[in-house]
């Protein structure tokens, strides 16, 4: 290939570096800027002066939230429900997204089910009827009501669903001509290729599971089976005053709501920071690998 080398064309590749790097700074800098807000003293933030450094550092935002016993216990229960409800929903979702990519020769109730799955994701029957059901199921006060009370992600089918139909069916043919069954066409040929749509569904159930606070807030009774979303907004919301020793009442005075809400940010997302560079290669990679069989 010949690379053009005129000044224009070193302009142009210029101007798209620039824009680039500014881009990529834009993205950056909030979760830079979170960092050092989580670490800067209350007089500082307060004042407006922290902008690219810490200001008076400080991890007194950090000491409140993470020297409690019950700290370690909710991260604990965020991991669990995370791996339990990540592999609850990835089963679920592919054993649903499989048939419904047949056509409804291939199998009879996929309209009916598609309808009912569409009216599901758009309707709800609200936050009573819901409570009622996982109290009726016994899901409050422990960790599978905070497993499974998502319920199914019909987008996250919908998503497979599509992708399992782009799929060549050339490839489920040969297949079946060569003996395989439903089961075995599935695990060897579908999931195979579906590497980049199964690492997305991956990483939003993840997220999902991850980021919720609300249903334990429902559901928990007892503070310990909190997640650490709910326990971070617990000690930085509901602070009660009454149940704080001097120490804790000189952290508190020490930090502002402010630099608080930075530290509770910023923890919840290093997890997650740390686990997308591992599935980003899947969302650049060949949807397709592999041939139609000869």
């Amino acid at each position: 290939m010949v690379e053009d080398k005129t000044v224009l064309s070193r302009c142009f590749n210029g101007l798209n570096v620039f824009l680039l790097i500014v881009i990529t700074l834009l993205c950056i800098y909030p979760v830079w800027y979170t960092f050092v807000i989580s670490l800067s003293d209350k007089a500082a933030v307060s004042a407006g002066q922290v902008f690219f450094w810490p200001k008076d550092l400080t991890l007194g935002a950090y000491s409140l939230i993470i020297e409690d016993a019950k700290f370690l216990n909710s991260f604990l229960v965020s991991i669990q429900r995370v791996v339990l409800g990540t592999i609850a929903t990835f089963v679920v979702v592919v054993l649903m997204a499989y048939p419904l990519s047949k056509t409804s020769r291939e199998f009879g109730p996929r309209n009916i089910i598609m309808w009912l799955l569409i009216f599901a994701m758009l309707f709800n029957g609200g936050l009573v009827p819901w409570y009622m059901t996982m109290q009726t199921l016994g899901m409050t006060n422990n960790i599978w009501g905070l497993v499974l009370g998502g319920g199914l992600p019909v987008f996250n089918v919908i998503l497979v669903m599509n992708f399992f139909r782009n799929l060549p069916k050339e490839l489920e043919e040969s297949a079946i001509m060569d003996g395989a069954g439903p089961w075995r066409i599935l695990f060897d040929i579908y999931l195979p290729l579906s590497k980049p749509v199964l690492a997305t569904i991956l990483v939003f159930t993840i997220v999902m599971h991850w980021n919720e606070f609300f249903q334990a807030l429902v559901l928990m009774t007892n503070n310990d089976l909190y997640p650490l979303q709910t326990y971070i907004r617990s000690v930085t919301v509901e602070i009660d005053p009454s149940k704080i020793d001097a120490e804790s009442a000189q952290r508190v005075a020490s930090s502002s709501n402010q630099t608080l809400n930075a530290a509770k940010i910023f923890i919840s997302m290093l997890p997650l920071l740390v686990i997308y560079p591992f599935f980003q290669r899947y969302f650049v990679k060949g949807i397709t690998l592999g041939s139609v069989k000869g």
